[in-house]
């Protein structure tokens, strides 16, 4: 197993009254891509800072290959960053932009003129040289400022939110070249973005925080269809989240109706919470169906509907399928057994 390139331990970090990190445990390896994930305020960009030595923890421990670098200032760190504004230099073109940290290692002309080349054929910019950054779209800039971090072969680039200016379509092209990047380059990549689509696409391991905390660590799959809690469920994609009885091993009782699932190991009619994805829903006739409702709202998404079918116990169960419903319908719903994840209920 390889050893860890990052590892915090008991990360706390505080301003003055107010505790922005509680007890961050996080060990990365190398060549990973790791997305810290979560909502505005929730601690992920500190967690950034603090690996990249731009913020102190209050207390806990940073290792970087099993050394402990605390107090190892930013620039003697083999780390680099790439934040979302760019902070190129306006006043030299791009090659100079790309050159200037070997410039500053003293690296030989030559040496210099092979590494930038290979960067800006790296990301997709050959030819470019020359041109002033003025002359560059939001998304060219960017990609000159991600080969300004990887010219100097960093062991980890920390990326904070550095798609956020771009447009859509640009966001999910350049999303795909990064991982791209990171692949070819066998780079340590820690992300950090509140945009779950973002995080799902590009991520080895995803990490959700919420409140200065981690609340779950794990591959982007098992993020999506085994969330711990209901934060998670709820801010990765959308959720029917809806509050159960966990009556024994593979049965959990959802508003007095008894369903199968494959989940155990909790007590005997312990409340928990039931997660189940809207495409993990079938609509059929009202004879077939384990619930009975009524379609309250249908919305057109480009590639399915998305439909709100009211219950007979006044339970809202989003679906979506390709199919279309009308309004006033009376429907059947089907769950089958693995669509459904119990979890935990947060006091």
């Amino acid at each position: 197993m390889n050893k860890n390139i990052i590892e915090l331990k008991n990360i706390n970090k505080r301003y003055e009254d107010k505790e922005v990190l509680h007890d961050i445990n996080l060990s990365i390896q190398p060549k990973e891509f790791v997305t810290l994930l979560g909502p505005s305020g929730c601690g992920k960009t500190t967690t950034l800072r603090i690996i990249g030595g731009f913020e102190n923890e209050t207390h806990g421990e940073v290792y970087f290959e099993g050394d402990k670098i605390n107090n190892v200032p930013p620039y003697k760190r083999q780390i680099n960053t790439v934040f979302q504004k760019y902070a190129l230099f306006p006043h030299m073109n791009i090659f100079e932009n790309i050159a200037f940290g070997l410039k500053i290692k003293k690296l030989s002309k030559d040496e210099i003129d092979k590494k930038v080349k290979r960067m800006l054929k790296l990301v997709n910019l050959e030819g470019f040289q020359n041109r002033s950054i003025d002359s560059l779209s939001g998304g060219q800039q960017q990609r000159i400022a991600i080969a300004r971090a990887l010219v100097c072969e960093p062991k980890v680039l920390l990326l904070d939110e550095p798609l956020g200016a771009l447009d859509l379509k640009l966001r999910k092209e350049m999303q795909l070249e990064l991982k791209n990047m990171q692949q070819q380059l066998g780079i340590t990549f820690i992300y950090v973005t509140h945009d779950q689509e973002e995080a799902l696409t590009m991520s080895d391991r995803i990490v959700v925080m919420s409140e200065g905390e981690i609340q779950q660590i794990g591959l982007p799959e098992d993020i999506y269809n085994e969330p711990k809690n209901r934060f998670v469920a709820d801010f990765i994609g959308e959720s029917n989240i809806i509050e159960a009885i966990m009556i024994d091993d593979y049965k959990v009782n959802i508003k007095d109706t008894v369903f199968k699932c494959l989940d155990k190991g909790f007590d005997k009619n312990e409340e928990v919470d039931v997660v189940v994805r809207p495409e993990d829903i079938q609509i059929t006739d009202i004879e077939h169906g384990m619930l009975k409702g009524t379609v309250k709202t249908v919305v057109f998404k480009g590639v399915h509907y998305e439909i709100i079918v009211n219950d007979e116990k006044n339970i809202n169960w989003m679906v979506h399928t390709i199919h279309m419903s009308k309004i006033g319908d009376n429907v059947g719903l089907v769950i089958e057994p693995d669509s459904i994840h119990v979890m935990k209920r947060r006091g």
